[in-house]
């Protein structure tokens, strides 16, 4: 299967893989900010054998590996969001524990995204 970037994304050019070389779990993802389906997004490339690719590896691999890859069954935080619709959009695509994986979801703005899916789209850090 071949990762091609998403058209308006900034992948991360940090710990790619050299040809050839295994990704086991890996996801592509992206982060996009606003209504319009072109607004600010950014993606990259999350690998977990080993972390690498995304600026909280480690945790996202370690939160992905204990919802079993799922990342809809990743445990809700305890937090207060505010009431401010600013609207997140983010879609993840690759292979986990060798099944395909492809979530897509819109949260109201980013805190509810933190508080719903941990580390796996703070693509910031």
């Amino acid at each position: 299967m071949a990762v091609l970037p998403v058209p308006g994304t900034r992948p991360a050019t940090a710990d790619l893989p050299t040809p050839g070389e295994p990704l086991g779990d890996w996801l592509y993802l992206t982060v996009t900010r606003g209504d319009a389906p072109a607004g600010d997004t950014r993606g990259t490339l999350l690998l977990c054998a080993p972390p690498r690719g995304h600026a909280r590896a480690a945790q996202a691999c370690a939160e992905l590996a204990a919802a079993g890859g799922d990342i809809a069954a990743l445990p809700l935080k305890d937090v207060y969001c505010p009431m401010v619709y600013a609207p997140v959009t983010v879609r993840a695509q690759g292979e986990w524990g060798g099944r395909p994986v492809t979530y897509t979801e819109t949260f109201a703005n980013g805190c509810v995204m933190a508080a719903r899916t941990g580390a796996v789209f703070a693509l910031d850090g």
